[in-house]
């Protein structure tokens, strides 16, 4: 793991920086719209914004790569993201928020396309196991890494929204300065989406529905949060809890997925995170129990898209898995931007708890059809394939990569991690 960061630690600096920026942009809003006086509605539409650019930027920025080359994609939209950071605080409108996170979706798709290309070039064929687990790492320590920079200005000037924007530009730096070469760039063309349904039913509809989960926690926490009236120094404590637990029960999740039937895992996860949230809706918390139960929450929500990735992949030969999984990505980005809109009509309805209530409904309905599915199709434990520990804010690039490498592993061979 040291030689790996050794080789690559300005590409992972420089992405650590960009989830820093991201991370904080989506808290920041949250805490903003509340000020500005949003209504939850309002609110969810400027979240969904970021996932429906997000998904465009997927499949038009391979091509604008192939036209121009990775370092001007990689500036054009580095810049698009900085000018929209500072106009947040300038237009407080709804719309101009909204279409403000389109285009920051779409450029953070581009740039993760682009920097994980890199990266993933910068791999060697002995190391590129552990620049996964270490990239994931990266990533879920810059989202803490935000929250905790929230209580540092006020949310209600231009201070914080300044920050977001330095740090986006700096990370640019270490990352077009690195010494490794432009790669090559190559996607495999997304699978049909009857045929990759046909082959795991139970892998197409819980992406859809994590795709929901995901929203909601990315997009939606923070509102939830503010509306319940926790402090700003709460509100990134409440934030950091669901992803410190997606960090932290990642890898045991995936020791038991190539240990047993994954199918009894995926319920498993998904019970005890809709549990979770169920009790909070019913019972409300204090804020303690709600770091608890977002750690439940985050902590099985995010491993079960790898889980999910994975038992699809124990349905496909293994020149399909890279394909699946752009599919698979295209489906959970339908889903996330439909999450904030279902979010906001329920916290409107019912208040901020309808942010609990409908985290439990998705999770429990993944679990209620993984258990309807195992009554269709049996499987045998020695025929899974290996569980990649794969995060939902990867592009299709290290998707694609992780699946092959898992996939050439014996199945009894783990990624070293240390």
């Amino acid at each position: 793991m040291i030689d790996v960061f050794r080789s690559s630690w300005a590409l992972l600096i420089g992405m650590m920086l960009l989830m820093i920026g991201n991370g904080l942009q989506g808290t920041l809003l949250g805490v903003r719209g509340d000020i500005e006086g949003f209504s939850t509605f309002e609110m969810s539409l400027v979240m969904s914004g970021y996932f429906a650019g997000f998904l465009g930027g997927s499949k038009y920025t391979p091509e604008l790569i192939r036209r121009v080359g990775h370092v001007r994609v990689f500036a054009a939209l580095a810049s698009f993201i900085s000018a929209v950071l500072i106009l947040y605080p300038v237009v407080t409108h709804p719309i101009g928020w909204t279409v403000g996170r389109v285009i920051i979706g779409f450029c953070f798709s581009g740039v993760y396309v682009t920097a994980e290309s890199w990266l993933n070039n910068a791999a060697t064929n002995e190391t590129r196991g552990q620049s996964l687990s270490l990239y994931l790492i990266v990533q879920m320590a810059g989202i803490v890494t935000a929250q905790g920079i929230l209580v540092l200005g006020d949310p209600s000037g231009y201070f914080l929204f300044v920050i977001a924007s330095v740090v986006v530009s700096i990370s640019f730096a270490p990352i077009l300065l690195s010494i490794s070469p432009t790669p090559a760039f190559e996607t495999a063309k997304p699978m049909n989406l009857v045929e990759l349904y046909r082959a795991s039913p139970l892998g197409c509809i819980g992406i859809f529905l994590l795709g929901g989960v995901f929203a909601a926690q990315f997009g939606m926490a923070a509102v939830y949060a503010t509306q319940v009236g926790l402090t700003i120094g709460q509100i990134s404590i409440f934030v950091s809890s669901i992803y410190i637990g997606a960090l932290v029960l990642q890898f045991p999740i995936g020791y038991f997925s190539d240990r047993m039937d994954r199918r009894l895992l995926i319920i498993a996860a998904s019970l005890l995170g809709g549990g979770a949230a169920a009790a909070a809706y019913a019972f409300g918390t204090s804020f303690e129990m709600l770091l608890v139960l977002g750690f439940i929450i985050g902590g099985t929500s995010n491993p079960l898209y790898s889980l999910l990735l994975a038992y699809t992949n124990d349905y496909l030969d293994n020149d399909d898995m890279a394909a699946a999984s752009g599919g698979l990505i295209f489906i959970n980005g339908v889903g996330a931007i439909a999450g904030p809109i279902a979010i906001g009509w329920f916290m409107s309805q019912l208040g901020p708890q309808g942010f609990f209530l409908f985290i439990a409904i998705l999770m429990l309905s993944i679990g209620a059809y993984a258990l309807y599915r195992t009554t269709q199709r049996a499987v045998q434990v020695e025929d899974a394939g290996n569980y990649a520990a794969v995060s939902p804010g990867m592009s299709a690039i290290f998707a694609e990569v992780a699946t092959e490498v898992y996939a050439e592993l014996p199945d009894d061979e783990t990624i070293e991690t240390n």
